[in-house]
């Protein structure tokens, strides 16, 4: 059975031959490849070496074109400060929306146009050539609190929460066009997953997730699904007073951080829901033992039960030692 094969048919319900092994790999990857991550990010053909490297090496059911949150943000014209081996950072202190009525002024980018955003669809295409019949290729778009908070700024979008929530809708309902869009240019490259980042939505409790984050992660969610791909939905931090939110999203996988725990998200979110994670990405993963791993990950399959996938909560840190991560592989591969 190949990974496609494998995260297809559990997403489906049907019988699989071992669990699907799907942990985040960014920075690792490139270290994996011997990259510098100021490469990685900014050169599709050396972000998807990387990938299938990195694949190949632990037997990983699929390759991602994640890497930094700022692809859509650059090419709205956001200040994005670059660095050798960081991921790059949004200059919040000269937010692109700063003056909120900028906004009016902003026309969706064309994923098309050349750009960071051309340049994460020419890795799917690719990694969709060269691994699309064996492994599942994930696209990535972000979230419209992430993204919102990116243009905005975190703390002033915090606060316009409170002060304009017409402007939050107008700010979330441009969001969520321009990622479906984007997303529709994945899609047609190759990707047959596409994950959705929404780290800003953990700093918000649930009147102001359901008030204004699950209406447009919803609908973007639904907008993926009508041009046939599924959805991972991966918000960091911690989500426990947002669970069932997110079980109701409609995404295919929710992929959680190692602070909310399965089991409460199994009792949110309902038997059918497939959960993806969730071990402490740096004291278990990072600094644990091949053992220590697979004791941790025991218990995450048993909160989470038969509908999970083996992964890390957030990203496997980069001087994860090999042996650890091989950890993963042969709990994936022997339950």
């Amino acid at each position: 059975m190949t990974g496609r094969e494998r995260v297809l048919r559990a997403l489906n319900g049907e019988t699989v031959d071992h669990l699907p092994l799907m942990p985040i790999t960014m920075m690792f990857a490139a270290d994996t490849a011997g990259i510098r991550y100021r490469d990685y990010v900014s050169d599709h053909r050396r972000l998807a070496e990387a990938q299938l490297r990195t694949a190949e090496e632990y037997e990983l059911d699929y390759v991602s074109t994640i890497s930094d949150p700022a692809r859509e943000a650059a090419d709205l014209g956001a200040e994005i400060q670059y660095f050798d081996d960081q991921p790059p950072a949004i200059v919040e202190s000269r937010a692109l929306l700063a003056d909120k009525d900028r906004l009016r002024q902003l026309k969706l980018p064309d994923p098309a146009a050349p750009g960071r955003m051309r340049d994460r669809v020419q890795g799917v295409a690719l990694l969709a050539a060269r691994a699309g019949r064996d492994k599942i290729v994930e696209g990535w778009v972000e979230g419209p609190c992430a993204m919102a908070s990116d243009l905005r700024g975190l703390n002033t979008l915090m606060l316009d929460l409170y002060d304009d929530p017409p402007f939050i809708e107008d700010l979330f309902a441009f969001v969520a066009a321009m990622e479906t869009e984007f997303a529709r240019a994945q899609v047609q490259a190759g990707a047959t997953l596409i994950g959705i980042g929404d780290a800003a939505a953990s700093l918000i409790g649930p009147r102001f997730y359901n008030a204004f984050v699950f209406p447009h992660e919803s609908r973007l969610v639904r907008e993926i699904h009508k041009m046939g791909c599924r959805v991972r939905l991966h918000i960091c931090g911690n989500t426990r007073k947002i669970l069932g939110g997110m079980g109701q999203t409609g995404a295919d996988i929710v992929d959680l951080d190692f602070l909310a725990p399965l089991d409460e998200a199994r009792a949110a979110m309902g038997p059918e829901q497939v959960l993806l994670g969730n071990i402490d990405p740096v004291r278990v993963l990072r600094d644990g033992s091949p053992e220590s791993i697979a004791t941790a990950l025991m218990e995450c399959h048993r909160q989470a039960g038969a509908k999970y996938i083996v992964g890390a909560g957030c990203e496997v840190p980069r001087a994860t030692p090999r042996e650890n991560l091989l950890a993963m592989t042969r709990y994936a591969q022997t339950h």
